[in-house]
C-alpha cells in the first residue's frame, strides 16, 4: 500500500501527544528566536560585524575617532552600519585586510538586508534568526537520508527548535547560524548524491561546499570528515563514487580559492587576530570546558547567577547537576547508534562529529590554545550529537517494551522541558555565556545617570570592539573623548563626570599624575576622575 505524502510528514509511530508536542516545541523555538532580539548586550564581536559590514576597517575608525576631539555617541555607532561613503567592496576589503579568517559571505548577506529593512540592533539580529529556521528543514531532510526515518526528523526538530545553543545564536550578529544550515545542507546533500548518484546532486554538493567555505573556514573540517566517510564506505578503493566526491569537493575548494589568495597574503594579521585563543590551557581545564559546552547544548539555566545575581532561585542553582547526566545521555546515544544502525549510519555521525571536534583539540592540546573551549567553533560536532540523541529518543519512546517506552519518555520530557527553561531565563537576560562584553550594561546605567558625562578612553587592549558595544548603550548626551596611547587627553572643562575605561597602566599612572582616579565599578573598569585641586 503506497504511503501517502501526509503519512509521510507524519508516520503513524507519531502519536498524537507527540505531535502536539513537537508543534509547541517548534512554535516555542520561533518565539525565543525572535523575542528581545535587542535586548542582550550587542557585543564586542557583533560590533565588529557592524564595522565590517558599513565597509570600514579598524585603521579607519581609529584614525578618525581616537583622535582626541570630543565627539557624540552617534560618532561612533555611524561606523557599524551601511552608508553612502562606503560600498560592497569595502566590505569585502575590511575582511580582507583586517579580518581574512572570517569570510565574506554573511557580512555581504547583513548589509543588504540592514540597507533594506534599517540600522538598528534588531534588525541586524533578525537576519540570524530568519536563517537560523532554515536549519529545521535542513535537518529533518537530513534524518531522512541517514536515518529514512520521518520521526527522528520531527524528533531532530524539537531538539533543535529549544536547544539553548542554537537559540543564543540565533540571536546573534555573527555567521554561525548560517554555518548550522550549510553543515545541514552539505550533509544531507551529500547523502542524497551518494544514494542516487545524479550529477545534479553533485554539483548541489560542491555549491553547498563553496557556500560553507565563504561563511566560515572551518567548513574545510566538515568537508574533511565527508570525505573520510566516502573513503571508508568505499573501502579505501579509488570508486566511481570516490571520483565524484573528489570532483565536487575540488570545485567546491576552486570556487574559494580568490579567498585562499587573499588569507595567504595575510596570513601575518591572521595569527595576530586569533592569538587571544593561543593560551595553553591544562588538560582539566579543557575537559571542564568541554563537559560544560556539550551540556549547553541541551541546557544552560543554571548559569544564571552572574547574570542575575538578585534572583535566587535555588531549584535552577541545581540545575548544574544535570552535566554529567547529559554527558551520560550523549555517550549512550553514539553507543546505541554503534549497535543499533549500519555501518554507513553510524560513522557518518561519528566522522561528522570526530574530525572537526578532533582538529581543535588536538591543536589546543599539542600547540596550546583554546579553540576547542570556544564552542562555536565545534558546530559540527554538536550536529553529530543532536543526531545521535534525536536517532536514539525517537526509537526507544515508540519501543514494544513497555517500561522502557515509559522511561524514555520521562528523558525526553527532562531533556525538552530543560532546553524551554534554559531559553525562557537566558531571554530575559541582558548577556549571557556566550558573549563577551559582560559589564556594558552596568558601566552604561553608571555613566548614564550623570547629567552631563565625559567618557575617556584609548584603543588599548580590546577597548575598539566594547567601545563600540558600548556606544549602543549610551544615552545620546554622553559624549566621548577617545585617544590612542601613549597620547594623553585633554579635558576640557564643563562636564559634571568625566568617566575613564580600562586604561593601560602606564596611561592610569601618567594620568594620576595630575588627577584623582575614583575607582566605581571595578569589574568594569571603570573611574570616575576628579581634579587634586
Amino acid at each position: 500500500m503506497r504511503t501517502t505524502s501526509r503519512e509521510r510528514l507524519f508516520p503513524r509511530q507519531l502519536t498524537t501527544w507527540l505531535t502536539v508536542l513537537i508543534i509547541v516545541l517548534l512554535g516555542l523555538g520561533i518565539f525565543f528566536r525572535f523575542v528581545n532580539l535587542e535586548q542582550k548586550v550587542y557585543w564586542h564581536d557583533e560590533a565588529y560585524t557592524g564595522l565590517r559590514m558599513s565597509g570600514y576597517t579598524k585603521n579607519e575608525f581609529v584614525q578618525q575617532v581616537f583622535n582626541g576631539q570630543v565627539i557624540g555617541v552617534e560618532s561612533v555607532r555611524k561606523y557599524q552600519y551601511p552608508n553612502p561613503e562606503k560600498g560592497v567592496i569595502d566590505t569585502i576589503n575590511s575582511l580582507a585586510v583586517e579580518d581574512a579568517q572570517h569570510p565574506p559571505l554573511y557580512y555581504l548577506l547583513v548589509r543588504l538586508w540592514v540597507q533594506i529593512f534599517g540600522n538598528s540592533i534588531a534588525v541586524t539580529r533578525t537576519l540570524s534568526a530568519i536563517i537560523s529556521l532554515l536549519a529545521f528543514p535542513c535537518i529533518y531532510w537530513l534524518c531522512l537520508e541517514l536515518f529514512e526515518s520521518p520521526i527522528t526528523g520531527w524528533m531532530g526538530i524539537a531538539l533543535l527548535a529549544v536547544s539553548p545553543f542554537h537559540v543564543l545564536y540565533a540571536q546573534e550578529a555573527r555567521q554561525f547560524s548560517l554555518w548550522t544550515v550549510t553543515i545541514l545542507l552539505a550533509s544531507a546533500t551529500l547523502l542524497r548524491a551518494i544514494r542516487l548518484g545524479s550529477k545534479r546532486l553533485w554539483v548541489m554538493y560542491a555549491i553547498t561546499v563553496a557556500l560553507g567555505l565563504y561563511t566560515f573556514l572551518f567548513s574545510a573540517l566538515v568537508t574533511l570528515a565527508h570525505g573520510i566517510y566516502v573513503f571508508v564506505i568505499q573501502g579505501f578503493r579509488f570508486t566511481k563514487l570516490v571520483k565524484a566526491y573528489l570532483v565536487a569537493a575540488t570545485a567546491g575548494f576552486l570556487a574559494f580559492v580568490p579567498w585562499i589568495l587573499v588569507l595567504i597574503n595575510n596570513l601575518s594579521q591572521v595569527e595576530q587576530t586569533t592569538s587571544s585563543a593561543q593560551k595553553r590551557q591544562s588538560i582539566s581545564a579543557l575537559v571542564t570546558g568541554w563537559t560544560s559546552n556539550n551540556s549547553y547544548l541541551f541546557g544552560d539555566f543554571w548559569r544564571y547567577e552572574p547574570f542575575f545575581p538578585d534572583l535566587n532561585i535555588p531549584v535552577l542553582r541545581w540545575g548544574r547537576y544535570l552535566v554529567p547526566l547529559l554527558l551520560i545521555l550523549v555517550v549512550f546515544s553514539f553507543y546505541f547508534i554503534y549497535r543499533r544502525t549500519a555501518n554507513q549510519v553510524w560513522l557518518f555521525i561519528f566522522t561528522l562529529s570526530g574530525v572537526p571536534a578532533l582538529a581543535v583539540i588536538l591543536n589546543d592540546v599539542l600547540l596550546g590554545g583554546k579553540l576547542s573551549l570556544r564552542s562555536r567553533y565545534i558546530i559540527p560536532c554538536y550536529v553529530g550529537i543532536q543526531l545521535a540523541v534525536a536517532y536514539l529518543l525517537a526509537n526507544q519512546i515508540i519501543s514494544n517494551k513497555v517500561l522502557q517506552r515509559r522511561f524514555w519518555k520521562l528523558v525526553l520530557v527532562a531533556v525538552l522541558s530543560t532546553g524551554v527553561l534554559s531559553c525562557a531565563v537566558s531571554s530575559q537576560a541582558e548577556t549571557w555565556w556566550n558573549k563577551g562584553s559582560h559589564a556594558n550594561p552596568q558601566i552604561a546605567r553608571i555613566i548614564n545617570s550623570s547629567m552631563k558625562p565625559l567618557f575617556l578612553s584609548s584603543n588599548y587592549s580590546l577597548n575598539i570592539g566594547d567601545i563600540m558595544s558600548l556606544s549602543h548603550l549610551l544615552k545620546p548626551n554622553v559624549q566621548m573623548q577617545l585617544v590612542t596611547e601613549p597620547n594623553l587627553p585633554k579635558i576640557p572643562d564643563g562636564f559634571s563626570d568625566v568617566f575613564l575605561y580600562n586604561p593601560s597602566k602606564k596611561f592610569k599612572l601618567d594620568l594620576e599624575k595630575t588627577l584623582i582616579l575614583d575607582n566605581v565599578y571595578k569589574n568594569g573598569r571603570l573611574w570616575r576622575l576628579k581634579n587634586k585641586n
